[in-house]
């Protein structure tokens, strides 16, 4: 039987994806600069034609619903939202939207973002779509759903792509009545603050750099917890859109996985979602919208022994920071030849252990209680035999860039973009496409752990290279000394 993770559901019309040629990656796409006279009456006109609208939608699944780990028990007045911009007037509109999901992956980000494209009156090219990566959640496949339906499974489990469909038909409702509705940005803001005491490195290396535990965002030991917290990124970015002397939204970055605790049964946004809230409350005429940079190899662990009591002190420590970030801003002019938007495809090469063969035998054996498995795997590995190109996306606002980038990123690829332009301010969107899993350094694959073990992560050590050369293209970054 020869399976297709592009095949939908029984009564669903089919996805048709277009095959590209697996190369390491393919020419960016970037706007034209556009305008030439820089009289102040002109770039006065310019300014004035950006112009944003908001999205918000409920993303709470119902009791009973199968969410990544354990079904839903109860729903509890804190739910789960997708939420983003929509930003006009410098080409096409750029979409950016983010959802308190533990993952979006394969079939599904082509669906989601060519369902908000179309809602937007875009290109789906000119889209990204990121998780949170929170626990208690739900998560999104729908080349997994589409392969067990082929082989007669009985229960999808996590894998039932019906509530996400809901949840995408009531998001392009939204955008579509937010667009005509949107209101013209004269400025934009750039700031940064320091997070305390949140993020720790979740891999324990001894002096030769193997890993020797994995201290995980609820870690109960306490010799683990005193450790010291290795390699972070501590800042926070945000970037906020203004209308003159009035935010209509901010959009904050920070790399860590977003636990205090789970396998609850209830939904939760967590601790950044918390914190999201609590700005809301604090500046309630902008959206807030958040983003998890490069967070797979981060956690809590050293700050958190899972205690109840621990997801507020989280959430106030980043809401802290994103009310500096907010409050010590540097806020400039901004018209249509300041924002532009680039995008890079890249090959990413699959992990060898994955075998075709192996994960169809075992599609129709598979567990609805396993969480990684034949299903999204093989959705993967077919997804990358097929020639699939994964997109790589640079927002360029001023001096600011952001990066959107695929999987369960390591934080060093955070901290690399910034070293390759430290003239500009660089942040990072991390959990695109959900698909790659987690994605290590070249040199982690080498060291052990759990994240960079055949259980975690589908892609092969030499993707590091790919992104690392796919990042440097989007920053327009030289090539590295030898």
């Amino acid at each position: 039987m020869r399976l297709d993770p592009n095949m939908r559901p029984r009564a669903i019309k089919p996805v048709r994806l277009i095959a590209v040629m697996a190369v390491t990656f393919s020419l960016c796409i970037v706007p034209a600069t556009g305008y030439s006279d820089e009289s102040p009456e002109n770039q006065a006109s310019e300014r004035a034609q950006l112009s944003l609208a908001t999205f918000d939608v409920d993303a709470t699944p119902d009791i009973g619903f199968a969410m990544a780990y354990d079904p839903v028990r109860r729903v509890d007045e804190l739910g789960l939202r997708c939420r983003g911009i929509v930003l006009m007037g410098s080409g096409k509109p750029i979409v950016m939207c983010a959802v308190d999901w533990i993952g979006i992956g394969n079939q599904s980000q082509d669906v989601f973002r060519q369902r908000i494209a179309t809602a937007a009156g875009t290109d789906p090219s000119r889209v990204v779509v990121h998780t949170l990566h929170q626990h208690d959640a739900p998560r999104c496949d729908f080349g997994a759903e589409s392969l067990l339906n082929q082989v007669g499974s009985a229960d999808l489990g996590a894998h039932d792509g019906a509530f996400a469909r809901r949840v995408i038909d009531r998001l392009t409702t939204a955008i579509r009545d937010a667009v005509p509705n949107a209101t013209p940005i004269t400025h934009a803001g750039i700031g940064t603050a320091d997070v305390e005491k949140v993020a720790s490195n979740r891999r324990i290396q001894d002096e030769t750099g193997k890993v020797v535990a994995t201290r995980y965002t609820a870690t109960r030991d306490a010799k683990l917890r005193a450790l010291p917290e290795g390699t972070i990124d501590r800042q926070l970015t945000s970037l906020s859109f203004w209308n003159q002397d009035k935010p209509m939204a901010v959009l904050t970055y920070y790399a860590c996985h977003p636990q205090s605790y789970y396998r609850t049964g209830i939904p939760s946004p967590d601790f950044p979602g918390i914190a999201r809230f609590m700005m809301g409350q604090s500046v309630p005429t902008a959206l807030h919208v958040h983003f998890n940079g490069a967070g797979g190899n981060i956690g809590a662990g050293k700050y958190n022994d899972g205690s109840h009591g621990n997801r507020m002190v989280l959430a106030n420590r980043i809401a802290d920071a994103m009310t500096s970030a907010l409050a010590n801003c540097e806020r400039f002019p901004i018209g249509p030849n300041d924002v532009s938007w680039s995008e890079c495809k890249v090959a990413l090469p699959p992990a060898v252990h994955l075998n075709r063969e192996t994960l169809t035998e075992q599609l129709s054996q598979w567990g609805t209680n396993e969480y990684f498995g034949a299903p999204d795997e093989l959705a993967w590995l077919l997804r990358c035999e097929s020639g699939y190109q994964i997109p790589l996306s640079c927002l360029s606002v001023g001096k600011v860039r952001v990066l959107h980038m695929p999987g369960e990123l390591f934080v060093e690829y955070q901290l690399a973009a910034k070293a390759m332009r430290p003239d500009l301010h660089v942040a990072m969107a991390a959990y695109g496409d959900y698909g790659p899993g987690y994605i290590g350094t070249e040199a982690a694959y080498g060291q052990g752990g759990y994240e960079t073990s055949q259980k975690a992560s589908n892609v092969a050590p030499e993707t590091e290279q790919v992104l690392m050369d796919g990042m440097r293209v989007l920053l327009d970054a030289p090539e590295p000394k030898e």
